[in-house]
């Protein structure tokens, strides 16, 4: 009779043929994403398919770090892991270690990798940008020879400052051989001593831009001691070159006017300095002209020549003050004493004999006004107001006067 076997055995035996299946352990396969569910437990669990079949997956969440994106429905991608059976259903899966976006989508996984790898290393730390010189001599440009990238940036560059030199590098800007003519090129223009570097090309694919998301490129550009502008397609175009560089330009055109300055403009600023400096200088000069004037009168009022003239002045005014008192007092002083000459006059015995007065004297030229002092027989001298009478005394005699009142 037949061995009969239960479930459990076959889904066993079953499991057992995939564990020694090597080429089931270590496999990739390409499909799009269907029924995409990401489960509270970190588990994520997707249907792979294509034209003729699906697979169930699964990937655990201790494997998630090999997932670089979130899945989404339709997305084609390529899981690498291994095919094996889940005995309880008698199903079998596929156990996802690794997940990657096919085409496109796989270089998309490759530049988050290598930004999220140069960004640990610190290659996009700005302490290590460098400032891109506000006025240079030399610009140096890696890019292809023939393109609109080459023509905006010597027509831009030319047109904003004519006396600066471009020195162009004719790199290759796609393809295998890229990396290395864009590396050259920038350790070429470096030993040259441009003043910057521009690194770009026009727009395109990132398969056509791939060139500037390598590594050998991104560590190119950092060790670069010339500040570099990168300029790589379009302005929605992002590659790792753009995150090393030291600036990054959206377009060509704009990494141009980012490098050059503007000649006219710096005309125009050198002409308002000239009249700012003038200006200023010309408001110090008479701010300095006031101090000096003001000093120089300070100078005359307290120097010793000033202080004499000054003196002087005061000792002239003095005088004249002096002068003008002394006349003031003379004058009156000869107005009081022409008043006691007239009062003088009118007591003056000489007027008195002007006007037929005369007094008596004795021989020693006494005055005589007592009757009662003469003697008879003394010789009296009478004053009169042309000479002199000498008389002797006969006889006296007593006469009292009344005197009249005043009314």
């Amino acid at each position: 009779m037949q061995n009969v076997y239960t479930v459990a055995q076959i889904n066993s035996y079953i499991k057992n043929m995939f564990l020694q299946d090597f080429m089931l352990q270590s496999v990739l396969i390409k499909g799009e994403v269907s029924n995409c569910k990401y489960h509270s437990s970190g588990h994520i669990y997707f249907t792979l398919k294509d034209e003729k079949g699906t697979i169930s997956c699964v990937m655990f969440a201790g494997n998630r770090s090999g997932l670089a994106f979130r899945m989404q429905e339709g997305q084609s991608v390529i899981v690498g892991g291994a095919v094996d059976i889940y005995e309880r259903d008698g199903k079998y899966q596929l156990y996802a270690r690794q997940i990657m976006l096919d085409g496109s989508g796989l270089l998309h996984e490759k530049f988050e990798r290598l930004k999220r790898e140069l960004e640990e290393r610190g290659m996009f730390d700005h302490s290590y940008k460098q400032t891109i010189p506000r006025y240079i001599r030399t610009l140096g440009v890696v890019t292809a020879a023939t393109g609109a990238a080459v023509r905006d940036i010597i027509n831009i560059a030319s047109r904003r400052n004519p006396y600066v030199q471009i020195i162009l590098y004719p790199a290759i800007v796609q393809g295998e051989q890229a990396p290395a003519s864009i590396i050259k090129g920038i350790r070429t223009l470096e030993r040259y001593g441009a003043d910057v570097i521009i690194v770009g090309r026009g727009g395109g694919s990132i398969e056509d831009l791939w060139a500037f998301n390598e590594e050998a490129v991104a560590q190119a550009i950092f060790d670069c001691s010339v500040p570099i502008i990168s300029a790589i397609g379009h302005e929605t175009d992002t590659t790792i070159a753009d995150y090393v560089s030291d600036l990054r330009a959206p377009t060509p055109s704009a990494a141009a006017e980012l490098a050059v300055y503007e000649y006219r403009k710096y005309e125009e600023n050198l002409r308002d300095y000239d009249y700012t400096l003038k200006r200023l200088f010309r408001n110090r000069i008479n701010i300095y002209r006031g101090r000096l004037d003001n000093l120089t009168i300070k100078l005359k009022y307290l120097s010793p020549a000033g202080q004499i003239r000054e003196k002087r002045t005061l000792a002239l005014r003095l005088e004249g003050r002096l002068e003008d008192a002394i006349k003031a007092k003379v004058s009156k002083k000869r107005h009081r004493l022409d008043v006691y000459i007239e009062r003088l006059k009118g007591l003056s015995p000489l007027d008195k004999l002007n006007q037929g007065f005369s007094y008596v004297s004795d021989e020693k030229g006494r005055t005589v006004t007592d009757v009662n002092k003469v003697d008879i027989g003394d010789t009296l001298q009478i004053h009169m107001k042309n000479g002199l009478v000498k008389a002797t005394t006969t006889e006296k005699e007593m006469v009292v006067w009344e005197k009249q009142s005043r009314n």
